[in-house]
């Protein structure tokens, strides 16, 4: 598949890497396996995402790193209301998140390919966090950065 030119320009080192679907699909189905048995974050995704419902989510998550990444503009969800639905998620769960998130990325992707997820990771988790505190009435003013926890 060949990507669109713009993205060429963005992301030339993870393209010619090989990023494609097919690996956005390997990095979320390994990342959501290890995640739904995480014991931090998992008890978070088993209490929301039914095991009926479990491919559906995989389904939009894949599409959600697709447009992101790719341009494929399949994705069409609105995540915030659901993160803000959440009233035990803090900055604990985004660490363990993204730290399992680096491990897998860089287990199954070649070095540009990893770096460019846990870039758009890591500010995806700040942005959320940002919101949710924003939801919750929480001071944002010197809130600093998520620091990043070494995954076991």
């Amino acid at each position: 598949m060949d990507a669109p030119p713009r993205l060429v320009a963005r992301f030339p080192e993870a393209l010619a890497e090989g990023l494609d679907e097919a690996m956005i699909r390997k990095v979320v189905h390994h990342f959501y396996a290890a995640a739904r048995e995480d014991p931090v974050i998992g008890p978070v995704f088993r209490a929301r995402v039914p095991d009926d419902r479990w491919q559906a989510h995989l389904d939009s998550i894949e599409d959600f790193w697709c447009s992101s990444l790719l341009g494929t503009r399949r994705y069409k969800g609105r995540p915030m209301p659901k993160h803000l639905a959440i009233s035990e998620l803090n900055d604990d769960h985004f660490r363990r998140w993204l730290a399992l998130f680096r491990h897998t990325v860089t287990q199954i992707c070649p070095q540009k390919t990893a770096e460019l997820f846990v870039e758009r990771s890591e500010r995806i988790a700040e942005a959320f966090r940002i919101n949710i505190g924003m939801d919750r009435g929480e001071d944002l003013m010197f809130r600093p950065k998520l620091t990043r926890e070494a995954y076991p």
